[in-house]
């Protein structure tokens, strides 16, 4: 448990679209104005997505990523910044590993890790144990913290596997997402079960999938967790879904919610302390 709220805010995913909701930044611009809005406000973290400039869809290519990540970083310098290395349009470990890759000011400080393979209402996830596993090398190698994404108990217990295998080690970041059709659902049970089960030295986040997200934010502000919110999880305000949210909406509703919980939002700075990370300002990663 800790004081402060962790806000881990995902703008964009791979899911939503315009047509979806004119609301999600997808665009280079747009995804930086979008996080520059958000640091204004104030977030401990971005879990980044790229997509491609003439399709829209979703990419891996580390220079869309470096555009993203110089423009966020000319006016946070200190924002600590996660990319995607997500299974669920490509399967190559060159492709997903390709953000990684990125060096110097533009490299991440978090590489996002899926602990296992697993379905979604229409698609799926793709990650075998061997693809997981070079993940966490290269992570590893390259001095870049895995963000842990764990949908049920499984997951969690197959992060103390690499541990053992030494891939990953302490402290540790978890998401903890709830809610989806093929997972632990959004309800007391299994949140307390995932969070009984997380190894020694891990810092968590909760996140509900589409309406649960208000649920599972407001559970963990409650109990001393931190918080995965944006429209990459949700593109709605309220669960009758009647009202697009912004992110922006969404993020000054986890402010409202943590100052009635007598909850203070933890700071990029507070948060590369705890996790044993360079302090930015053109250093980054995990500090050794």
């Amino acid at each position: 448990m800790l004081d402060k709220v962790v806000i881990n805010f995902t703008p964009t995913g791979m899911i939503p679209t315009k047509k979806m909701t004119p609301h999600v930044p997808v665009s280079v611009s747009e995804i930086i104005e979008d996080v520059h809005q958000a640091t204004e406000l104030g977030i401990t973290l971005v879990h980044l997505h790229a997509r491609d400039a003439q399709t829209g869809e979703p990419t891996h290519k580390k220079e869309v990523y470096g555009e993203i990540i110089d423009g966020i970083r000319k006016y946070a310098p200190e924002l600590v910044i996660c990319v995607s290395s997500s299974g669920r349009n490509v399967s190559e470990l060159e492709l997903r590993a390709d953000p990684l890759n990125l060096e110097g000011s533009l490299k991440p400080d978090l590489g996002s890790l899926t602990l296992s393979s697993l379905n979604f209402a229409n698609s799926a996830s793709r990650n075998s144990p061997k693809m997981v596993q070079d993940l966490a090398t290269r992570m590893k190698e390259k001095g870049i913290v895995p963000e842990l994404e764990a949908f049920d108990n499984g997951m969690v217990n197959y992060s103390k596997y690499l541990i053992k295998k030494k891939l990953i080690g302490p402290p540790y970041y978890f998401n903890l997402l709830l809610g989806n059709i093929a997972g632990s659902q959004a309800n007391l049970l299994h949140t307390g079960m995932m969070i009984n089960d997380l190894p020694e030295n891990s810092v968590w986040s909760l996140a509900g999938l589409g309406v649960d997200q208000l649920k599972m934010n407001s559970l963990s502000i409650a109990i001393g967790g931190g918080v995965r919110v944006g429209l990459e999880d949700n593109i709605w305000f309220d669960t009758k879904k009647t009202q697009l949210a912004s992110n922006i909406e969404l993020l000054k509703r986890i402010h409202s919610l943590a100052k009635a919980n007598g909850r203070e939002i933890m700071t990029p700075k507070e948060f590369r302390k705890i996790m044993n990370l360079e302090p930015g300002n053109g250093k980054y990663g995990r500090h050794f």
